[in-house]
Formats: C-alpha cells, structure tokens, sequence
C-alpha cells in the first residue's frame, strides 16, 4: 500500500491556518515577488500554477494568489502523525517512509490480519481526517509491489484509491502515456519509442530481453519484474552521503560575519545529522558558488573520522587559507551565491577507533550528551559559543526525498531537533 499525501505542504498551512482555507495558495521560501512556489494548493492547481513558478506569475494567472512562507518543523510534525497512524495496523517495520509526504505500508506478513486492503485504506483516510484534519488528504494506491502501488496513486488525485490486479492493469495503463509512469521522462520515453515502445501497454507486454537492450542491462529487467507484479524497489539503504548546501540572501552576502555565520551553522547542521544518525565521516567537500566568478570547492580525506562541527569547519579553513595565500580574493565575499558542506565515507560510531594518546573519546561523549540535553529541553537551551556569534543566520529548509534525518539511529525515535521551531531565525524577506 503506497500512501502519497495530497499538496502536501499547501494542505498543512490550510489545516493549520483557517484563513488560508479553499484558496489559491503557494508555500515558498521567503515572502517576496521573487519567490518560488514549492508545493501549491490543489485550489491553486486549477489555475494552471505549478511547482517552480515565481509569484509574479501566479498573480498573473490568479490574481488572489497567494504567498506563504514555509514552516517546515510544521510539516515534520504532521508528518509523525501521519506515521504513528499507519503504525497502529502494522509494526514499524512494515511501514516505510520514502519522502515527507510518501510512505508505504508492507502488508505481506498481514494476508489474515488485514484481509480487505480496501477497507483498510478507507479507514486509513479517516483516521487521517479524525486526527491530523479534514484538509489533509491522501491518494492511497495498492498492488503487488511498490512500483505498481505508486503507479496507482497517480491515477486518481486528490484524495484517490485504486487497486491495481492482473485483472485490471490494462484497463489503467490503457488512460496513460509513457511519461505518466513513475521514473519514465522524455529521454526515457524516446529510449523505447526507438524500440517500437510507444504506450504503457507496449512496455509491459515487451520482453525481457528488449527492455534489458533498451535499458542497457540490469534496469530492464528491473522494469520487466515492476510490470509483472515482481518486487525490485522495497529495501532501502543507509546513507552514503550527507550535505548541507543554502542560496544566499542579500543580508546573508552583507559582511565577511554573516558568510562565516553560515558556514559555521552548515558545519552545525551536519555534526546534528552526524550524531543523530550515530556515524563519523572520513570525507569532506566544500564548495562556493558566484554571481560573477567560477565556482571554488576543495574535497579533503580525512586523517581520522570526524563528527564535530567546528572540527570540519578548521579542516576547510585552513585548505581557503592556501589558496588565498596565492590568490588575491577571498573565498568568503559579497559577491557569494550559494555554499555548501557535503560529507562522506562513514564509520559508525561503534566501529570506531580512538588513539591511546588523545581524549576524542571524552569529546565525543560530551557532545552525545549535549544534543541529549538539547532533545530534552530544547536545541538552542545549550550551545557551542561558535553558535551564537550572528546566529539565525541559516533558515531551516524542508527535504523533498529523503526523511531518514527525521529518524534516529537504531529506530530509538524521532530527531526532536527537526520538530521543534527555531524561533531565534527571524530573517527579513530577501527582495
């Protein structure tokens, strides 16, 4: 059972602010008519307003459009609803969140439990409505297998249900064109009409052996098995990579203060991530991107696993520090577009291997502890000093895939940190 939520961050604002309620609305980054549309309302759908569009063009095609700002710790916490009643029909093994406002229910081990899957995602629905309310909506899709169940969410929207069957599969895939199928976009569709592959029937009912020749390999096959009810998409996998990457905002690009602010709260934002999920990294890359000059970025290998946030910020400093010594700008400067810290290569803390000759292990328990006392009494209750020199610096932004940040290591709960409101981030609209 796939369940994707309808406009999802527009129905959240909906429910949670009634004035907003059966309007045209758009959730965006900041307020201003430079913003983009994130999610729109389904009211806002029907004027043609989509996802990417610039407020000056939703008033155009909806003159009382309107602009919201986003609040993501809003959406995790609806999000923890949403979850805890899927997991009173199942154990949380079986149920899987893939995005913010997608999950599934694995109901393979629940053939005699829950017999009638349809009523059971009928009641689903209402025990969404009864308790998260009436503006929050899913599309629920069944099948055998992951790919189909969200193939069928697609089908009916808003606030759909369809069963996909051996019996009936044709009948649905008869009213789709090829890029109506989830992960077939026009490079893909131009890939099978070369096959001779030119609706969703023709796909499914090709070989094996032409999709592996039109896919180059393994993929094909993969294909074959989702249009035969085979599951290949189910498991999931632990992280490879961690990143925290912000546009910059006029005041952000101001001083030489406010850049380095950032840089130490994406530091902050990683070494959070890093003790949530209970893994050291042994890679780091930093990048700098311009209005007028070509990107700079430095990857760095690691002498020894880090999880510390000021720790990651020296390594990088001291690699800026090298180049500006040979060149005469500087790295962190007005002219700043965007900037970013990603992290790799990880060792979970249990594996991890301290030297007879210093006190890491001392380190690293207390900043165990600090983020325990941060979960309990809330995150800006205790903080490093390089935390409060012009915080409030980096806004915190809603991810559209995954939501394992939302989940801590060795399912001991929820990231309290990603439910909470930083009320200290008060930043003007960027205009």
């Amino acid at each position: 059972m796939y369940i994707d939520m309808n406009s999802y961050f527009a129905s959240c604002e909906q429910q949670c602010e009634e004035r907003l309620r059966n309007k045209p609305i758009g959730v965006c980054p900041y307020d201003g008519p430079n913003a983009v549309v994130i999610a729109a309302s389904k009211e806002a759908k029907k004027f043609g307003i989509r996802t990417g569009m610039h407020a000056s063009q939703c008033k155009i095609l909806c003159p009382g459009f309107e602009m919201v700002p986003t609040r993501p710790f809003l959406y995790r916490r609806i999000h923890v609803q949403i979850m805890n009643i899927l997991c009173f029909y199942c154990d949380a093994e079986s149920v899987i969140p893939k995005s913010i406002d997608e999950a599934i229910i694995n109901l393979t081990s629940y053939t005699y439990i829950h017999k009638d899957p349809i009523a059971l995602a009928r009641q689903i629905k209402t025990d969404i409505r009864n308790t998260v309310g009436e503006y929050i909506t899913c599309s629920i899709g069944i099948a055998a297998n992951v790919f189909l169940a969200k193939l069928a969410t697609e089908i009916q929207k808003p606030d759909g249900l369809v069963h996909i069957t051996p019996e009936n599969i044709d009948h649905y895939l008869g009213k789709l064109s090829l890029t109506d199928i989830p992960g077939i976009a026009r490079a893909g569709e131009k890939r099978l009409n070369r096959a001779g592959i030119y609706t969703p029937i023709d796909f499914r009912n090709a070989s094996e052996p032409l999709l592996r020749k039109v896919f180059g390999g393994v993929v094909g096959n993969y294909w074959y098995y989702r249009l035969h009810f085979k599951e290949v998409d189910l498991s999931t996998t632990n992280y490879k990579r961690m990143s925290a990457m912000r546009s910059l905002s006029a005041r952000t690009r101001a001083s030489y203060e406010t850049l380095h602010a950032m840089f130490v709260s994406l530091c902050t934002r990683l070494e959070q991530r890093l003790v949530k999920q209970n893994v050291f990294c042994r890679e780091l890359s930093f990048y700098a991107g311009y209005y007028n000059a070509v990107e700079w970025k430095t990857n760095i290998k690691l002498a020894y696993p880090l999880q510390d946030a000021m720790e990651m910020l020296h390594q990088v400093a001291f690699k800026i520090a090298e180049y500006e010594k040979l060149q005469p700008l500087k790295i962190l400067r007005r002219d700043m577009m965007s900037m970013g810290l990603v992290v790799g290569d990880f060792v979970p803390s249990e594996k991890l291997q301290y030297s007879l000759f210093d006190n890491r292990a001392q380190q690293d328990r207390l900043r165990k502890i600090m983020y325990t006392i941060k979960d309990q009494y809330g995150k800006n209750m205790v903080r490093k000093a390089s935390e409060t020199i012009e915080a409030g610096q980096m806004k915190d932004a809603i991810g559209f895939g995954s939501v394992k940040d939302l989940y801590q290591s060795g399912n001991t709960g929820f990231n309290k940190f990603l439910l909470e409101e930083d009320k200290e981030m008060q930043v003007a609209p960027d205009r």
